[in-house]
C-alpha cells in the first residue's frame, strides 16, 4: 500500500509503501514531549515528495537517530536510524498520513526511558 502524509503546513511532504497495522508510542525524553504516534518501515521505503533541504534534523543522546522535522511548521514527520541488525529504517508519525484512521490501529507501547 501507498500512504501520502505532509507536515501541517505543507511544507515537507512523503511518500510511504508499505502496510500499517498498528501504531507505536515511545515514552522516551523526546517522544513522550511529541506525542508521535508511529509506523516503522525500511528507510527505502520512504520517498521524500520535497527537497531535503526543506527539512531540519534534531538529535540528542547517542546521536543515532535523525528526528526530521519542518522548520516551518515544527511537525515531527518522521525519523530515520537503523534498527537491531543495521538496516536502514524510518518511523514514520502517521497522524502525518493523509486517509487513515490512527485511532483504530493497535497500540504498542515501548519503554524508551529505560534504556
Amino acid at each position: 500500500m501507498q500512504y501520502l502524509g505532509s507536515c501541517h503546513c505543507g511544507n515537507v511532504k512523503f511518500r510511504v509503501e508499505g502496510e500499517i497495522t498498528s501504531a507505536v508510542t515511545c515514552n522516551c525524553s523526546i517522544c513522550q514531549r511529541k506525542g508521535v504516534r508511529m509506523a516503522f518501515f525500511p528507510r527505502s521505503a520512504l520517498t521524500l515528495l520535497t527537497p531535503e533541504d526543506k527539512l531540519s534534523t534534531y538529535t540528542f543522546n547517542k546521536h543515532v537517530i535523525h528526528h526530521r522535522f519542518c522548520p516551518v511548521c515544527g511537525i515531527h514527520t518522521h525519523g530515520e536510524g537503523v534498527d537491531p541488525k543495521g538496516n536502514p529504517m524510518s518511523a514514520v508519525n502517521i497522524n502525518c498520513i493523509e486517509n487513515i484512521d490512527v485511532d483504530a490501529l493497535p497500540v504498542q507501547r515501548y519503554d524508551g526511558r529505560s534504556l
